[in-house]
């Protein structure tokens, strides 16, 4: 019943943000019935909608749990919760409640430049850091909380403000950074390659629901166009806004930070967050899962059970309250496989390939025409990666009918017994283009004894300036994973030019030779689990 009550109330506040009422407009002087439920939930955390000052002058819109029965002149731990992109104040309702339920005072406020908040958007910048610090010092005077103890928290957007906060403010002991990003440039940029609809998606909701600031316009704009000679001042722009930038930062205040992320996340893939976890000192968490972005922790803020929320909390009560509850003796590393239902602990993130690699040798030289899509793609953002969590029905390619004069392919043999991948696929091989720019695109498939292929992992690959005719050599990592080949098949690796999910940059006519010289044997290296 509780959860029944706490998704309602979720979905009436929604109903009343998409009608454009603020969260305090919607809840004006409550009617007899609501008065007198009210009251026989006298148990219940208590939660108010505030105006909280910002950094430079600004109004945030927030709302503040506070614990049920809370003690005058007792203080509570407190948790600070940015909202997601695009996401009203409203967005952390059911968990703040339940973080309430358990003795938190819980303050969460629609990140500025979105919806009612003042300021324009910033994507994480210094304005932004700076609101989470104004935000701690308003709960510090105006609710019970504890300044000893302070936790960050949030999905996405909010994650990765709360990363980057905790390299600021040194009161930050503990963080939940759930969906997150920790290098914006290996993000949205990987392999030098601009993600088209991760930055359109992002772009789209900035407008439709907030109010993009100018730079923020200008980097969007260079972006999406292309503007090479604006490159290094994107990438700037990109560094100034990634905790792994700061990490001496975040490790020298100390926080304990637990990094959450699903395997087919198309905005801020897997691989960024583990190389960030691997260079954090800390106390830290890794946990992986089948899914695309935030959706492996989306049923939580409906308040439905949820394994990412349940951990979240756990991670709060060890490091804020200093709850023995085990989450700390555990493998901090936890993986689900997106064929298998049940976790993984590793001791660290190089653990998880500890099995060992398998080769797969690129024997045969490849000559592929670009600019034309052969049916080889990594899907769609979201869609497909929601499917491949739900029903295990990742993107699919016959991998024998790819028409050969737009897709490279090579095969493993057979596979008598299952091959467990885990963690990051990569790719060495020698490319000779005939223009000086051009994108191709990396797939690893599992390929059953029909020849349909189910997409393993995949990275986009760009270069510019490059000598028409002259190899080079490419090492290019693909997204990390975690997937199981059954046995009766085998694995293929495709290349081709074109995918809907990147901008590529292959000049009209241009080709590109894939070879292997004996004196630089080309590969893909697979890692597997051991055992």
């Amino acid at each position: 019943m509780e959860r029944t009550s706490t998704a309602a109330a979720v979905a009436a506040l929604l109903a009343a943000a998409t009608l454009g009422l603020a969260p305090h407009q919607a809840q004006a002087a409550p009617a007899p019935a609501a008065a007198a439920a009210a009251n026989t939930r006298a148990a219940s955390p208590e939660v108010r909608f505030h105006d909280i000052p910002g950094s430079g002058g600004i109004t945030l819109k927030g709302n503040v749990f506070t614990p049920a029965g809370a003690v005058s002149g007792r203080k509570y731990p407190l948790i600070v919760l940015p909202t997601s992109w695009g996401m009203p104040q409203i967005e952390y309702i059911a968990q703040a409640r339940k973080l309430a339920d358990s003795g938190y005072v819980v303050v969460s406020y629609t990140s500025r430049g979105f919806w009612l908040s003042g300021g324009q958007i910033e994507v994480a910048g210094p304005p932004d850091i700076a609101d989470v610090s104004a935000v701690i010092d308003w709960a510090l005077a105006n609710s019970p909380a504890d300044a000893d103890h302070i936790g960050l928290g949030g999905v996405s957007y909010g994650a990765g403000i709360s990363l980057l906060a905790s390299a600021h403010d040194p009161r930050v002991k503990a963080v939940v950074a759930m969906s997150g990003w920790a290098d914006l440039i290996e993000s949205i940029y990987s392999g030098r390659t601009q993600h088209l609809q991760a930055a359109g998606m992002l772009g789209a909701a900035g407008y439709l629901t907030g109010r993009p600031g100018p730079e923020l316009q200008s980097i969007l704009g260079d972006f999406l166009g292309s503007r090479l000679d604006r490159e290094q001042q994107m990438i700037e722009w990109g560094r100034k806004r990634s905790a792994a930038e700061q990490v001496d930062r975040i490790n020298a205040n100390g926080a304990a930070v637990m990094l959450g992320n699903a395997w087919g996340d198309t905005i801020f893939p897997p691989n960024q967050y583990a190389k960030f976890y691997e260079r954090l000192t800390g106390p830290k968490r890794l946990e992986f899962r089948p899914g695309d972005h935030a959706t492996a922790e989306g049923t939580g803020l409906l308040g439905l059970p949820n394994d990412t929320w349940t951990n979240a909390h756990r991670w709060f009560d060890r490091y804020l309250k200093g709850e023995r509850n085990g989450v700390d003796s555990e493998a901090p590393v936890q993986i689900k496989s997106r064929s298998d239902d049940g976790y993984e602990g590793y001791a660290d993130w190089k653990s998880v390939g500890s099995g060992g690699t398998e080769r797969l040798a690129l024997s045969d030289s490849e000559h592929l025409f670009a600019n034309v899509d052969s049916g080889a793609n990594g899907g769609i953002i979201f869609l497909s990666s929601i499917l491949d969590q739900f029903v295990k029905a990742p993107p699919t390619a016959s991998i024998p009918l790819l028409p050969r004069a737009f897709a490279a392919v090579w095969q493993s043999e057979r596979y008598d017994s299952p091959r467990r991948v885990r963690g990051t696929a990569a790719l060495h091989t020698t490319v000779t283009p005939t223009k000086a720019d051009g994108t191709f695109v990396a797939y690893l498939y599992d390929v059953g004894p029909l020849g349909i292929g189910k997409l393993v992992s995949n990275a986009p690959y760009t270069f510019h300036d490059r000598t028409p005719g002259r190899a080079f050599g490419v090492d290019l990592d693909l997204f990390s994973t975690a997937y199981d080949v059954p046995a009766g098949h085998r694995l293929a690796l495709v290349v081709d030019t074109v995918d809907p999910l990147y901008i590529e940059h292959n000049p009209t006519g241009a080709q590109l030779t894939f070879s292997s010289p004996r004196s630089d044997p080309s590969y893909v290296s697979v890692p597997l689990r051991e055992g």
